[in-house]
């Protein structure tokens, strides 16, 4: 038989025909009801064994994580909260579990602890709702792109320069880090590296994918409604039940810091306002005279123009403020990146940030420097290396056109929709300082 997605079957009229369920086992209860889970819904199956029909020895092996194939009869349920289920026929373990070792227990865990076991914490309900909006999310990108005419272009992972200037980077070598050559200067000879120069994981592909993007169109408020208009039709199952774990989380926390709009009323947020627009200036000069700010409430007072506005200050912004999705432009040149458009007033760049309820900076985007000579001033004073730039130069002495563009924070979105708080946990596998175990 083949076999049927538990979230198929759920959707399916019970007309007594034969079925096989593939999944892991939730419980099992009084040796006769099996709660089967496959990972394609937040939902369960259960799965009904008559009694003294299955080996004692069988029985003894369907325990919580234990991975089985069960097929049967899809019957009208007596039970209540589920519509069908499975009178089983036939019973084969697929991958035993002993009881007493699986770490993932019948009861609720801390996120702290599912980190531990990232290889496992998926067949949770939180983690399995997570990533099943996240493949959501990230087809619906593509998606969004591709009915819009946009080509799908892979930048390098591995990279000679750094495209933000922004310091430290993973260095890529087949070099002996204890014994590496010198040259006659007595520096690290890279000319006998793998590639033949100093190379590093890259920070952005965005100084890359220029090259085959110019004239990109501002798309972004219509991605972002588009993103959360799929996830709000495609994944409302999954989002209720992170809206009412997001709920319970916030009950936790002290009066003062709850969030006052919900998981779902913070997506409706965004799709059902106009965005507010809005110069940098502005909102310093807005932010200067809050009230948070003259009470010293913010972490980070604002007291001059050019400051690097933070999360707190976003926030502000959007929620209490305009209580609207908010895009800032014309951002100080000195806190922005060497390739952004410089403004005639020579003190901004045409840089423009969009910010959301509860994260702050969602998108980040600008138009880029399309005159040489100004680029090539920008790179000197910010003492960057121009050896490693000289082909990104060289697009601007080629038939440069005045072009833009921006990044989609994807973790940062994931956040958005999923009401998580720490990006470890919208990630399958994340990386951070100390670990890397799985």
């Amino acid at each position: 038989m083949n076999r049927i997605k538990i979230k198929t079957l759920l959707s399916t009229a019970p007309t007594e025909q034969t079925v096989t369920v593939m999944g892991w086992v939730r419980t099992f209860r009084n040796n006769q009801f099996i709660s089967i889970n496959d990972g394609s819904t937040l939902q369960n199956i259960q799965a009904v064994i008559h009694l003294n029909t299955v080996d004692e020895t069988l029985l003894k092996r369907i325990t919580t994580g234990a991975c089985v194939s069960v097929t049967g009869e899809l019957i009208a349920s007596p039970a209540k909260g589920q519509a069908v289920e499975v009178d089983v026929k036939q019973l084969q373990i697929l991958g035993d579990s002993d009881a007493e070792k699986y770490p993932l227990q019948p009861k609720k865990h801390s996120l702290e602890f599912l980190r531990e076991i990232a290889h496992l914490r998926a067949r949770t309900n939180t983690f399995g709702a997570v990533m099943r909006v996240r493949h959501a999310m990230a087809f619906a990108v593509h998606q969004f792109f591709n009915e819009r005419g946009f080509f799908y272009i892979q930048t390098p992972i591995i990279t000679g320069s750094d495209a933000e200037g922004a310091g430290a980077m993973f260095r890529v070598t087949t070099l002996d880090p204890t014994n590496p050559p010198r040259n006659d200067q007595g520096h690290v000879n890279y000319k006998e590296d793998f590639f033949g120069k100093e190379t590093n994981l890259t920070v952005s592909g965005q100084l890359e994918v220029e090259t085959y993007a110019l004239a990109l169109s501002e798309l972004a408020t219509d991605l972002l409604r588009y993103l959360v208009t799929y996830a709000i039709s495609n994944c409302t199952e999954d989002l209720e039940f992170l809206d009412k774990r997001a709920r319970e989380e916030e009950a936790g926390k002290p009066q003062d810091q709850r969030s006052e709009l919900g998981l779902i009323d913070r997506l409706k947020f965004v799709t059902g306002n106009e965005f507010q627009k809005l110069t940098y200036t502005e909102a310093i000069d807005i932010l200067k005279n809050s009230t948070p700010n003259k009470k010293k409430k913010f972490q980070y007072p604002i007291e001059e123009w050019g400051v690097d506005l933070q999360s707190e200050h976003e926030r502000y912004l959007v929620e209490k403020h305009f209580k609207k999705p908010v895009i800032l432009y014309n951002y100080p040149k000195e806190i922005k990146a060497f390739y952004m458009r410089q403004n005639d007033d020579n003190k901004t760049v045409a840089a423009m940030d969009v910010l959301f309820p509860g994260i702050g900076e969602i998108i980040g985007g600008s138009q880029r420097e399309e005159r040489y000579e100004n680029l090539l001033k920008r790179i000197h004073e910010l003492n960057l290396p121009e050896k490693d730039l000289w082909w990104y130069l060289e697009l601007r002495k080629f038939g440069s056109a005045p072009h833009s563009g921006f990044g989609l924070g994807f973790e940062r979105l994931m956040l958005f929709v999923t009401g998580m708080t720490n990006i470890r946990d919208v990630i399958p596998f994340p990386r951070f300082p100390g670990n890397a175990e799985f």
